[in-house]
């Protein structure tokens, strides 16, 4: 069996006052395409997850979050074909701002009970569940 590089990326499953979750759609000319996923990205190296959580939303939405914001909630642990990715999810429900779309194709508020209407990519998918059983 050949060692995959393990990536560790953060994403955030944002929930607007009206219990909706805020999806992104993956741009043309990146890796999976057209999928939508929760916003977040890549840990750099000794970067802690919250503080990149931090970092990456200000990035791709424009807004603002304090570590304080972001909760813990599940994480997925998926083999690719090229790398092994392990991507902790954390709930925020507060941020200063308006969410805005910078580097995604699109975005979405979707309530829980409609995310597995959405192709996702397959490290995701799993959040899906826990999501619509437990917010």
């Amino acid at each position: 069996m050949t060692e995959l590089k393990t990536v560790l990326v953060v994403a955030a499953a944002l929930i607007d006052v009206d219990g909706r979750v805020l999806i992104a759609q993956r741009p043309e000319g990146k890796h999976m395409a057209g999928l939508w996923e929760f916003p977040g990205g890549k840990v750099e190296p000794g970067e802690r997850p919250e503080a990149a959580l931090v970092r990456e939303l200000n990035e791709e939405l424009g807004i603002d979050v304090t570590e304080a914001c972001l909760s813990p909630f599940v994480f997925t642990s998926h083999a690719y074909e090229s790398f092994h990715l392990l991507m902790p999810l954390f709930l925020c429900r507060r941020w200063s701002g308006v969410v805005e779309r910078r580097e995604h194709a699109a975005l979405a508020w979707v309530r829980p009970n409609r995310l597995s209407d959405y192709a996702m990519p397959p490290a995701d998918a799993p959040l899906v569940a826990w999501l619509r059983d437990l917010i």
